[in-house]
């Protein structure tokens, strides 16, 4: 059942906003040269949200825009000093938000008048309400999508509630189980093992998640380890059980045979042929060799996260007053370390 429908003529649409105001070619050319095209959805429904602002009261979109928060704790909000306290996973969703933020801000605008397309509080502003409020449809237009009222729903791991839009363009809250009287009503942002991009891009720490990426992080990530499983939602640390995904296990492994083709490629060919037998015999061979890189990135994730709260801690709260959030996310990623260090070390 639908718990709140919102019309199709109040949703704010890029593909909307492309139809309103034309195809920006100069600043499409400048996105696709910066690396940026995928977020050219994104840039007109800034456009859609500046213009609307720009008309005040005259705008039907007035009462809804003017209720939107003013302050952030995401990525693109924080200070140069919050990003060397934060983890280089985080740090690196933190750049992309930012060069983001940068790419969709610097191109004068035609119909926006002189005030509003040099007011860069405006510009992040509108770049903050898009990308926190749109969500892509479930109808695979490919459109990117803001419904106010719908887009007041917070997220959730277990959620009660996904969008759905029907033939005509209406978006439909819909319960996906019973739902008890004074219960939340909370939809997905994203992936619930992925806390620090959640924190990155929408600004809260998901503490219900029930893992996260084990941020292992080689300098190159090579097509054979992809197909081994490298993938930051399947090489997972659980944070209540210190539980470590196979994937974790199996990409160590072919990381410890760098040394050894032959049995490295001996273990790439049974993962690829389903061999089980073959690499559950190279990993209890190699067992030893896994565990002792295993330990390694625990501990030295464990050191760098101590050294990041410390310079966090030495910071001024009233400078930055983002710190206290970053404080817990690395405080919640350096328990799930320790989580897995006690099951599997101690």
């Amino acid at each position: 059942d639908a718990v709140l429908s919102v019309p199709s003529g109040v949703i704010l649409s890029s593909f909307g906003a492309m139809e309103e105001f034309g195809r920006m070619e100069e600043a499409e050319e400048f996105l696709f040269e910066n690396g940026a095209w995928d977020e050219v959805r994104h840039y007109y429904l800034m456009l859609k949200v500046m213009a609307e602002w720009e008309r005040g009261e005259e705008s039907p979109w007035f009462h809804y825009l003017n209720s939107l928060p003013r302050y952030f704790t995401n990525a693109a909000s924080m200070t140069p000093f919050c990003h060397e306290c934060i983890p280089p996973l985080v740090a690196s969703l933190a750049e992309k938000e930012r060069s983001n933020l940068h790419c969709l801000s610097v191109k004068w605008v035609p119909f926006l008048s002189d005030d509003t397309n040099s007011n860069a509080a405006l510009w992040k502003w509108a770049f903050q309400v898009v990308y926190t409020r749109s969500f892509e449809p479930n109808d695979g237009s490919g459109d990117l999508r803001i419904a106010p009222m719908a887009d007041m729903l917070n997220h959730g791991t277990e959620a009660e509630i996904e969008l759905a839009y029907d033939e005509y363009g209406n978006c439909h809250a819909m319960a996906t189980k019973d739902i008890l009287a004074g219960s939340p009503l909370r939809m997905s942002y994203g992936d619930p093992t992925n806390p620090s991009f959640l924190f990155a891009r929408y600004g809260f720490l998901d503490e219900s998640s029930p893992a996260t990426f084990c941020k292992i992080m080689p300098t190159h990530v090579s097509q054979e380890l992809w197909d081994m499983g490298y993938s930051h939602d399947r090489m997972l640390f659980y944070k209540d059980t210190g539980d470590v995904s196979e994937e974790v296990w199996d990409v160590l492994l072919y990381l410890a045979l760098s040394n050894n083709e032959l049995k490295q490629l001996e273990l790439y060919q049974a993962h690829m042929n389903g061999d089980y037998e073959t690499k559950r015999f190279l990993h209890e061979q190699y067992h030893m060799e896994t565990s002792a890189k295993l330990l390694e990135h625990i501990d030295t994730s464990l050191n760098q996260l101590d050294e990041l709260s410390g310079k966090a801690n030495g910071g001024e709260a009233n400078g930055h007053p983002r710190l206290p959030l970053i404080l817990r996310h690395n405080e919640f990623v350096r328990n799930t370390f320790l989580a897995v260090r006690s099951r599997h070390f101690q």
